[in-house]
């Protein structure tokens, strides 16, 4: 039997990030994780990494077998510029599809003992729920009327922080605690991230955080998608169907979760935009926790206060279908 294959976009990303200081620094041992996360709807063509000023660079795979860059600026400078590009060729995948184990398809379900096992720390709250408000806000979603599906319950929650919670941008570092959240009402989307993913936890449902890059169709220039063959009508028709208004989070990196069903695997929720897959999320990296996860982590040595600020933008273009 031959395996049938999704027909893939090919994307061009270019992830640029300046730290600027008023004096010259040096600088300690940067912590890059940009490189799109190969897999079988996901195929890195090619990649480039520019650094200034120069710097030893080396490559490894974390714990999680994420692709990280570890670099070693050289020398005094007034500015650290990191420049990620790549080619990239993405399928698009409908995870709507993708048939559970029969025991897994009805809420509650039970993970086999080997999947307990390797799903011990995406099972684990990272955060206290002292007075058990965000275990009551996940058990909102279980059925009180027969049986709830399980993928069906994920959806709603999904749904639900996309309707009912406000995006909020914020430059800090960092993701605000889930109870934090809920009690706001807006965040980011690591932040919508980290609340889904601690509510699956209370119901006994393995979830880890994914960091990486959204595509936009809204975008991409004319002149872009005309160099890819394409008119605007045509790649807004041949995008994720299921985004019928603007996405947030575009033109930086993106945040979104994945939960482990039994036989589907790893299934991706993007509570930000009410994203089940398909192909505007390009996966870099996952880890059970947002800190483990950050795109760039490093340190600088200079004058108190030297630190001016830092930018990043990111750009995902299609150019076209894959090969």
């Amino acid at each position: 039997m031959t395996a049938q294959f999704p027909a893939t976009i090919r994307y061009e990303i270019v992830h640029t990030t300046v730290y600027s200081y008023s004096a010259p620094v040096t600088f300690g041992e940067h912590r890059v994780m940009f490189r799109p996360r190969d897999s079988h709807d996901l195929r890195v063509l090619a990649t480039d990494l520019q650094v200034s000023p120069d710097a030893i660079v080396r490559l490894i795979q974390d714990p999680h077998s994420n692709s990280v860059a570890l670099v070693q600026p050289l020398g005094l400078a007034t500015e650290l510029r990191i420049v990620c590009s790549f080619t990239i060729e993405h399928a698009n995948t409908n995870n709507l599809e993708l048939p559970l184990s029969p025991g897994a398809e009805f809420y509650p379900f039970a993970y086999s003992v080997d999947e307990r096992f390797d799903l011990e720390h995406y099972l684990r709250p990272h955060f206290d729920d002292p007075r058990g408000e965000l275990t009551a806000w996940a058990r909102q979603f279980i059925s009180t009327d027969g049986p709830t599906g399980t993928r069906e319950m994920l959806v709603q929650m999904n749904q639900h922080i996309r309707n009912r919670f406000a995006y909020a941008s914020r430059d800090e570092e960092g993701t605000q605690p889930p109870l934090t959240t809920l009690k706001l009402g807006t965040g980011t989307c690591r932040d919508f991230a980290l609340l889904m993913m601690e509510a699956g936890r209370r119901l006994n449902v393995a979830t880890r955080f994914v960091s990486g890059y959204l595509y936009d169709p809204s975008l991409d220039s004319s002149a872009d998608l005309s160099n890819a063959g394409l008119s605007p009508d045509q790649n807004q028709s041949q995008g994720q169907s299921q985004s019928t208004f603007n996405t947030v989070g575009a033109g930086a990196t993106h945040a979104w979760l994945q939960a482990y069903l039994p036989g589907a695997g790893w299934v991706p929720f993007d509570p930000t935009n009410n994203l089940l897959g398909g192909n505007q999320l390009i996966r870099v990296g996952v880890a059970r926790d947002p800190s483990l996860a950050a795109p760039i982590s490093g340190s600088w040595y200079g004058e108190a206060g030297a630190y001016l600020g830092m930018t990043a933008t990111v750009q995902v273009h299609r150019v076209g279908p894959g090969g």
